[in-house]
Order: structure tokens, then C-alpha cells, then sequence
């Protein structure tokens, strides 16, 4: 009873926000998608974190730490070299363009007949292909976590649920497998259920109340799961025998060698594994396609008023995504390995990854007590329903601000939309969203496997994306030439190389060489972008870097261009530093190695200590808040007019 009530109280919250912010979120496509340029940087940040958070991740680092040990998570770990440029580099240019979405940057940035086709078509990759792959692997997890809790077969009127499960059966919908045991129709409606009063849910508060309600009720969500995470790993510790006996229990259940493999931090083979991570490493945190922040990251920097405020939200957002939420996840899933131990010959068995990936959501429901259980229970329901709000109101702009009203109403019906017209467009597309996520829903696996896929098919597309932003020469035709190479190469990769996880780095490697060589060629045999946009792009935004000629037309040196992003990458290397230092000390201290030596991990504590005031100082302070050229600094960014 008291799990319920927890729940319901969760629920009503979330209700109450949309309802609160409807109004204005009704007046215009800047208020809903926006909240008006008013969110703080630590609100921003929060929301970033509790989307990224999501329902599927920590069931993927579970997964993720089974198969390949703590090191697989750089996979993830290794996204805060772009949360950090995002911070220090990008941020201010996004709230700086005056867009609505990355979509509609084409128009700003670009020049040439190409530039509409570009915009629509950016808008419906990634609004919709992209964006429903995404919100997939989130309602896969949400279907697992659903199964353990919420056993309506038990809970609901068994006359009203055999018309459902005869539904279910005649339609021959496959909703997930069971991880309990449960046959599979029953399974499917129950799933069902539960997805459909999920969403739901969760559209009832984004669709009503836009942007504000879900930077609201995400700060909520975040400090909830925070706090759910925070006593699962607790209880997880404690049943293993704390933190100082969970290595010795590994290498009594795997032996010393796999022990240490599965604690390391780095490779465990320096020899053929070695290569694999460090492409994978190196690689897959640029060339990919929120390198530059595209998407709802981006949207959350241009929702705040000044340019130190979305840089605050980049750093907060690091440090939470990065450090904090790592080593919660960390002591659950090394102490998962414990409670749940698994032999060789299961290791290598087909369905191993989706059931250690289960084993999150199996734990809560075996291992927590009750009130404890309910609030890891509302954690779980919140990471879902943060990262469901956010892509169905990121998905809705791109239909309602750059396919309804970039398109449709100025080139199809020849006038221009207006501002509640383009809100109710917006509310209505995310109902398309949700189908369309359903669908992929029903045909995936394991996470692990969806999220290989979807990182292969971005491949590439950063490099073209961060590049825009630092060098005059790319134009819409390099973005063209970028895309149109993954979508081509992705699907010959996954037919010849298939998706095995050992030939990952290859996979990457390939799409990598062969996006950014696209891009960087045509952009050298295509019309360069007219003087007139880069000169107007370069005056309203500022950018960094590479704009020689440009910054020479706007009254800028190129010296001055480029000692602004040199100082700015400076202090992304030193946060990065900090953050990764801390990390590795923090982590090997809490969760050491059976052969480590705990010197290395104090020294990068220090480390990592010494340079937080330094960076702390750069960020907080307006020292970068400037032009970009010597020029005075001005933190009001341009309003966008509908």
C-alpha cells in the first residue's frame, strides 16, 4: 500500500505541472518548445541529466558490465568530451542562433536551393527516425521493469482481462519476452497496459504544458531516482557484505583473473583489445550525431537567458551524467555479479545480455524492502517518464516548427501558420511519435543490441555537425553528403560485418572514415555558402575558430577567432581531466582491483580535486562571456519571432 501511494502521489505531481503551465505554453511555438528563454542553467542541467538518466540505461550498464566488465563503460563515460563542448563551445552558439531546433539552423547557417529539402529532411530523421528508435529502447525497458511491478493479470477483473488477452491473442501482438516466466499473451497484455497508461501519463503533462512542464517535473523526477538509485545500491552493497568484501566475493565466484577483468577499468588485454577500445573510445564520442549537442541538449541551452547560464547547464549536466550516476550504477551492477552469479557456458549463451540487463529490475523487486522498493520503483517511472516527455516534446517541434511551418503551411498552403495553429500541430504529432515508437518497440531485442545499431547509423554525422560550427567552409551540402553516406554504409555494414559486439570498433571505425571523408570532400567541390548568410551568421552568433574571411568582413582577426576557441578548449580539457580523474580515483577506491594499488587512485583524486576551482572559477564567472573577438560581452541572445 504504501508503494502505491508513493506512486499515485508521483502521478499527481506530474499532472499538476502540465495543468499549471498549459496557458502559456498555448500562446506560441517559442513559449512551448522554449518556456521563453527562461530556464536557469541548473534547471537546464538537471533536465538534461534526468533525461539522459532514462529507464533503459541503467538496465544497458548492467548488461554492459556482465559481458564485458566496469571498462565497457567508457562506451558511456566517454560522452562527457561532448557534454563538455556543448558547455564551453556550443552552447552559447545555439541560444546565440535564434532557432527553434537544429533542424531549422539550416536556414541560418546555410545557403543555396538545398536548403529547405535539408531542413525537412533533417526534421524527419531525426524528429522521427531517430527520435522513435531512441524512445524504443526506453519503452523496452519500461516493459521489463513494468512486468515485475505491475502484474495486472493478478490485479484486474478477471472477466475484463480475458476480453483483453483474447484481444491481444486474435491481434498476435508480441509485446516483449517474459522475464518471470509468464506465457507470452499474457505477457503482451500486460505490457500493454502498462505502456499505454505510461505514455499516457506522461502526455497528459508534456503535451499540455510544453518545455516548462518538463524541465518541472523533470528536477522532480532526477532527484527521485537519484534517491531510489542511491538506496538500491545501498541494499545491494549490504547484501553482498559492503564495499570492502565485494572483490574478494568476485574472485571467489570468477576466480582472480576473471575478477580482475571484470573490475578493471581499462582493458584487461592490452593486446588484440587494446585497438578495439581505443577507436571505440576515441571515435564514438565525436562522430556522432549529438557531437555538437543536436537535439534536446541543445534545446535545453537555448531555453535559458544567458550564455553562462547554458554553459552552467552543460557542467552540471557532466557531472551529474558522468560521475555522480556512475557510481551509484556502478556498486548495483558489481554487486548484481555477486548476487547473481553466471557460469562460462551462460555467458555465451543466446538471450544473456537482455537477462542481465533484467536482472536491474529483478533485484528491486528480490532485494529492497518495502517503501524502499516503491521509491526505486517511482525512480525507475520517473528515468522513463523524464526521457518520454523530453523526445515526445523534442520530436513534436521538429513536425510543427520545421515540417508544418517551414514547409507545409508557407510552400503547400501559401500563408503563414499561426501561433496556436502551430501548438496544436505540435500536440498532435506527438501522438504520431508514440505509434510509430511502438511499432519499433514490439521488433527489439536486447538495449545493448538497439543501441549498438542506432550508435552505428550516427556514426559520422558529428564530425560534419561540429565542424559547421568551427569552420566557414562546410555547407549544406557537406550535412547532405554526410547523411546520405550513413544511411548507405550503415546497412552494408550490419549485412556483412553483422552485430556482433567484438567487431563494434570495426563497424564504427568504417562508418567513420568513410561520413567525415564525404563531408570534408564535397565540401571543397560544392558552392561554398554565400558571404551574405556567413556574414550575417557570423555577427548573430559569434562562433569560434576557423572564419578567417568571414571574421575579417565582420571587423575580426583571424588571430582573435582562434585564440577564443584555443582558451575554450583549454578549459573543456582541464574539466575533462577533473571529471575523468575523479572518476577513475573515486572509482577504483570504492570498487578496487584485485591486483591495484591504491596510490594510483589517490594520486588522480588529488589531481581531480586541484583542478575543480580552477574550472569552477572559468565557468562561474563571465570570463568567456564575450564576443568570441575582444568585443564586449552580451549575454542576451536574440528572440525568435513566429
Amino acid at each position: 500500500m504504501l508503494d502505491l501511494l508513493m506512486v499515485l502521489a508521483f502521478v499527481l505531481y506530474g499532472l499538476a505541472v502540465g495543468m499549471r503551465t498549459r496557458r502559456k505554453a498555448s500562446q506560441n511555438l517559442h513559449e512551448y518548445f522554449l518556456a521563453g528563454r527562461t530556464i536557469k542553467g541548473w534547471r537546464a542541467g538537471v533536465s538534461m541529466a534526468a533525461t539522459q538518466f532514462a529507464g533503459d540505461t541503467p538496465l544497458l550498464v548492467s548488461g554492459l558490465v556482465a559481458t564485458a566488465g566496469v571498462f565497457a563503460l567508457w562506451r558511456l563515460w566517454i560522452y562527457g568530451l561532448a557534454f563538455l563542448l556543448l558547455a564551453w563551445v556550443f552552447a552559447s552558439g545555439w541560444r546565440r542562433a535564434g532557432v527553434l531546433t537544429d533542424a531549422e539552423l539550416t536556414r541560418v547557417r546555410y545557403s543555396g536551393p538545398a536548403v529547405v529539402p535539408l531542413r525537412l529532411f533533417k526534421a524527419i530523421y531525426y524528429g522521427t527516425v531517430i527520435n522513435c528508435v531512441v524512445l524504443a529502447m526506453v519503452l523496452v525497458a519500461a516493459i521489463r521493469i513494468a512486468e515485475v511491478f505491475l502484474p495486472w493479470h493478478d490485479w484486474l477483473p478477471s472477466g475484463f482481462y480475458r476480453g483483453l488477452l483474447e484481444a491481444v491473442e486474435a491481434s498476435g501482438l508480441r509485446l516483449g519476452e517474459s522475464i518471470s516466466g509468464l506465457d507470452p499473451s499474457t505477457t503482451s497484455a500486460n505490457n500493454l497496459i502498462s505502456i499505454m497508461l505510461i505514455l499516457a501519463f506522461t502526455a497528459m503533462y508534456s503535451i499540455t504544458g510544453g518545455l516548462r512542464a518538463v524541465v518541472q517535473t523533470d528536477v522532480m523526477q532526477l532527484g527521485v531516482a537519484m534517491l531510489g538509485t542511491l538506496g538500491y545500491a545501498w541494499f545491494v552493497v549490504d547484501a553482498v557484505g559492503g564495499l570492502g568484501g565485494m572483490s574478494d566475493r568476485l574472485v571467489e565466484l570468477y576466480g582472480v583473473e576473471r575478477a580482475g577483468q571484470l573490475l578493471s577499468f581499462a582493458p584487461s588485454d592490452t593486446g588484440e583489445a587494446f585497438m578495439p577500445f581505443l577507436v571505440i573510445v576515441g571515435l564514438q564520442w565525436l562522430f556522432q550525431m549529438n557531437a555538437d549537442g543536436t537535439g534536446y541538449l541543445a534545446q535545453r541551452c537555448m531555453a535559458c537567458p544567458t550564455d553562462r547560464q547554458a554553459r552552467i547547464a552543460g557542467l552540471l549536466f557532466t557531472w551529474l551524467q558522468i560521475f555522480l550516476r556512475s557510481l551509484m550504477w556502478l556498486a548495483i551492477a558489481i554487486g548484481l555479479l555477486v548476487l547473481y552469479p553466471f557460469s562460462a557456458e551462460e555467458a555465451s549463451g543466446a538471450g544473456f545480455t537482455a537477462a542481465r540487463e533484467a536482472l536491474f529490475v529483478t533485484g528491486i523487486d528480490e532485494l529492497l524492502p518495502p517503501g524502499v522498493r516503491g521509491l526505486m520503483l517511482i525512480g525507475l517511472l520517473a528515468a522513463l517518464a523524464s526521457t518520454v516527455d523530453t523526445h515526445l516534446n523534442w520530436g513534436a517541434s521538429y513536425w510543427s516548427n520545421d515540417v508544418y511551418g517551414g514547409v507545409v503551411a508557407p510552400r503547400l498552403l501559401r500563408r503563414k501558420p499561426r501561433d496556436r495553429e502551430l501548438v496544436m500541430v505540435a500536440r498532435l504529432s506527438n501522438v504520431l511519435i508514440l505509434l510509430i515508437a511502438m511499432v519499433i518497440m514490439a521488433n527489439l531485442g536486447s538495449i545493448q543490441t538497439a543501441w549498438f545499431i542506432s550508435l552505428l547509423f550516427g556514426a559520422g554525422m558529428g564530425s560534419v555537425l561540429v565542424l559547421r560550427w568551427l569552420w566557414e567552409r562546410i555547407n549544406l551540402y557537406s550535412e547532405l553528403a554526410a547523411m546520405l553516406a550513413s544511411l548507405i554504409t550503415a546497412p552494408l555494414l550490419l549485412y556483412f560485418l553483422g552485430t556482433d559486439p567484438a567487431r563494434e570498433w570495426l563497424r564504427l571505425g568504417v562508418m567513420s572514415l568513410v561520413t567525415c571523408t564525404a563531408a570534408v570532400l564535397v565540401s571543397f567541390v560544392t558552392p561554398a555558402t554565400d558571404e551574405e548568410t556567413l556574414d550575417r551568421f557570423y555577427r548573430q552568433v559569434r562562433p569560434f575558430g576557423f572564419w578567417g574571411r568571414t571574421a575579417a568582413r565582420c571587423g575580426v582577426t583571424r588571430a582573435a577567432s582562434l585564440k577564443a576557441l584555443g582558451s575554450r578548449l583549454f578549459a573543456v580539457a582541464l574539466t575533462a581531466v577533473s571529471v575523468y580523474a575523479l572518476l577513475f580515483g573515486v572509482g577504483r577506491l570504492l570498487f578496487p582491483h584485485p591486483h591495484g594499488d591504491p596510490w594510483l587512485a589517490w594520486s588522480c583524486v588529488a589531481v581531480g580535486l586541484a583542478l575543480l576551482p580552477v574550472w569552477l572559477y572559468l565557468g562561474l564567472s563571465r570570463h568567456f562571456d564575450d564576443r568570441g573577438d575582444g568585443g564586449e560581452g552580451v549575454d542576451s541572445g536574440p528572440e525568435r519571432s513566429n
